[in-house]
């Protein structure tokens, strides 16, 4: 079994076009499949138009699974991203 990793995020500002490029941008650093969820919807963190769609506004709690040989440290870098967005 591949190791997983789970992280909440309180999004400072709604997840638009630049936190999601961002987002992109660290998921697309380490192996794991990294998908962002809200509610019952997750997509995948290496999509900006699917993370855009998930509508997160500001306040949203999001959560960041990882998983795969880097999930931990996949996870707390996207989630790390969402943390500072503006």
């Amino acid at each position: 079994m591949s190791p997983s990793s789970e992280v909440e995020v309180v999004l400072p500002a709604a997840l638009h076009a630049r936190p999601a490029a961002e987002a992109v941008r660290a998921a697309s650093i380490f192996t794991a499949d990294v998908e962002v969820c809200l509610g019952e919807r997750s997509v995948s963190a290496r999509s900006a138009l699917r993370l855009m769609s998930l509508g997160a506004n500001a306040g949203a709690t999001v959560t960041v699974r990882a998983t795969g040989d880097d999930a931990d440290l996949a996870a707390r870098a996207v989630a790390e991203v969402l943390r500072a967005a503006q």
